[in-house]
C-alpha cells in the first residue's frame, strides 16, 4: 500500500506543475496489471480529446511483450491526435517512473508525430 501512496503523492506534485502551464493539452498514462491506457485531455475545457488503450488494439497487432503493446498504443493515440490537429502535448506520466511501458508510450507517441 505504501507504493501506491507514494505514486499518488508524485502524481499530485506533477499535476500541479502541469496545470500551471495550461496552454497545451496533456497526454496522461494509466497502467493496470493487464492493460495500458493513454488519453489526451484539454484541461481548459475539461474534455478528453483522444483516448486509446491496449484493449482497443486488434489481436493481430499485439506483440509478445508489454513494451511492444505500449509502443503501439502510443502510435495509435498519435494518429488520433493528428486527426484532431493536435501536434504538441505535455506528457503526464501519472506518478509512474519514466521507464518500461510508460517510456514506450511516450516513444510511440513521438514516433507517431506528437511533440512534448
Amino acid at each position: 500500500m505504501e507504493k501506491h501512496k507514494q505514486r499518488v503523492q508524485r502524481k499530485k506534485r506533477m499535476r500541479t506543475r502541469i496545470l500551471i502551464s495550461n496552454d497545451r493539452p496533456r497526454l496522461t498514462v494509466f497502467r493496470s496489471n493487464k492493460y495500458v491506457y493513454a488519453q489526451i485531455i484539454d484541461d481548459s475545457k475539461r474534455k478528453t480529446i483522444a483516448a486509446y488503450s491496449s484493449k482497443d488494439l486488434p489481436k493481430t497487432k499485439i506483440g509478445n511483450s508489454g513494451i511492444e503493446i505500449a509502443m503501439a498504443v502510443g502510435e495509435e493515440l498519435a494518429k488520433r491526435a493528428k486527426a484532431k490537429k493536435i501536434k504538441k502535448v505535455i506528457f503526464d506520466r501519472g506518478g509512474y517512473k519514466y521507464h518500461g511501458k510508460v517510456k514506450a508510450i511516450a516513444e510511440g507517441a513521438r514516433k507517431g508525430g506528437l511533440e512534448f
